[in-house]
């Protein structure tokens, strides 16, 4: 009797690890389906959710960081038609981003619309000195008259410079050549970023995921043009303008949840009027969370000839050697017909003949390299920099005589890092409100599936053992 209830017992352990073991195996489809469900009613964009909140006005600071190549040889350069020779100065520090976004319309078709306010506010504390330090750069006029205006009326641009005692380079104080200063040639405004403060970047219509979680925060029209299909109106030279907008572009904020980091990112950039894509490197922990670390690919830049999506953003043959040029982007297009090239940061990834043309670049892939880390499971962008290196063209002319050139010269202006990362406070939060509960959901799963095959298996084990033992008795 005694034996049959010790089998009877061990059987019944069995049965019972059994059970918890398959309880612990039901709770992984079932606990992941629970964190799907969860995190897709958060990361809709509608009034309520977590997602809602961070969108509408950004949580973290973010900064854009700015430095000036300083020309240090300008004479030599004008009578003698030497290489430039810069110094990089700066960071000058602006706090951007800071203003919720205006004009917020939910739509019928699951999208919604707004208008991104701009605004940037000097931080003297994170900058190298003031805005009025002087630097000695290109002058915009006169470098964007000499390739706007054809050739054959290069004489009245002649008789105009030398009306307006103006010159290829300049004098100006950092603020005066970033937001804007009275130029004498024009008799306007004109600054590399201006106008700025109090404008507005969109309209925007993106996707709020409600019928579609795949499609949160996709956008759908900026300024009023449907994307990935054409921006027509913007850029009539190629027939590869649908390649503008890459498919489901984001504005780089956040992406859809359960991130799959064989796929890249893409999002959209309107400093650039266009999308990008970003490719997975590696797993990073930050402040405690895991993300995926994306870094821009390098076929982003790459010429026509490598990389065709490209081929809208050649529009100068001689300046672009027949569209070989790697490195530089060609926007005038859509900066109202502004001469603008923009490259990574000391021309990264760019053809020898870039950096060859101008002395003191020095590119770095870790300090002039775009990044995004995004944490898989919500699709939120913890931590991110963008770079971008702002330049204009000047070359050789037969009537224009400020010059003694004889190639086309692509000169940097100004580089910008515009970063932000999420704080200890926010961390905390996310790590409390997510992380925790998805590691704890998980440490129950493998306790509860751990125990119960322990259990299982050692009263089967000693069931046997005691089956054994009686049948030698018997």
């Amino acid at each position: 009797m005694g034996c049959c209830n010790r089998r009877c017992g061990l059987i019944a352990g069995a049965v019972l690890g059994a059970v918890v073991a398959i309880l612990g195996g039901i709770l992984i489809p079932v606990g992941n389906i629970v964190i799907e469900g969860t995190v897709e009613k958060e990361a809709v964009i509608e009034s309520g959710t977590t997602a809602y909140d961070n969108w509408v006005s950004t949580g973290a600071n973010v900064y854009r960081q700015l430095w000036i190549f300083d020309l240090k040889n300008p004479i030599e350069v004008l009578q003698y038609g030497a290489r430039p020779v810069v110094v990089e100065k700066g960071p000058y520090t602006y706090r951007i981003r800071y203003l919720p976004k205006e004009n917020i319309t939910f739509n019928p078709n699951n999208t919604v619309s707004f208008l991104l306010p701009q605004g940037a506010i000097f931080e003297p504390s994170m900058s190298v000195g003031s805005e009025e330090d002087n630097v000695t750069s290109l002058n915009l006029a006169v470098a964007g008259a000499y390739s706007l205006v054809p050739p054959l009326l290069h004489f009245v641009l002649e008789n105009r410079i030398k009306a307006s005692n103006s010159s290829l380079f300049q004098r100006r104080t950092v603020k005066e050549l970033l937001w804007g200063y009275t130029d004498p040639l024009l008799n306007g405004t004109i600054g590399v970023f201006s106008p700025y403060n109090g404008t507005y970047d969109g309209y925007y219509n993106v996707y709020n995921g409600k019928d579609d979680i795949s499609k949160v925060g996709i956008i759908d029209r900026w300024r009023g043009e449907e994307t990935p299909f054409s921006l027509d109106n913007i850029y009539k030279t190629s027939s590869a303008l649908n390649n503008v907008f890459l498919p489901f572009s984001s504005d780089a904020s956040s992406f859809p949840p359960f991130v799959d980091k064989k796929k890249p990112l893409y999002f959209f950039s309107s400093d650039i009027c266009r999308s990008v894509s970003a490719g997975y490197e590696k797993k990073l922990n930050l402040k405690g969370i895991e993300v995926y670390h994306y870094t821009l690919q390098p076929s982003t830049l790459a010429s026509p000839t490598v990389n065709p999506d490209n081929q809208c953003f050649c529009r100068d043959m001689k300046t672009t050697k027949n569209c070989t040029l790697a490195g530089v982007l060609d926007i005038s297009s859509c900066q109202d017909g502004r001469p603008i090239y923009i490259s990574l940061p000391h021309f990264l990834h760019g053809s020898p003949s870039l950096q060859d043309q101008v002395v003191g670049l020095n590119p770095n892939e870790e300090h002039h390299n775009t990044f995004l880390d995004v944490e898989p499971t919500t699709g939120f962008t913890l931590r991110f920099a963008k770079r971008i290196q702002v330049n204009m063209m000047y070359g050789p002319s037969k009537v224009i005589t400020y010059v003694k050139v004889k190639d086309y010269t692509i000169f940097p202006l100004v580089w910008l890092n515009e970063t932000a990362t999420l704080d200890d406070e926010t961390a905390d939060m996310f790590k409390r409100e997510l992380t925790s509960r998805i590691q704890m959901l998980d440490i129950i799963q493998k306790t509860l599936l751990g125990v119960g095959v322990s259990v299982f298996c050692l009263c089967l084990i000693s069931y046997f053992v005691v089956w054994r033992g009686e049948g030698k008795l018997a």
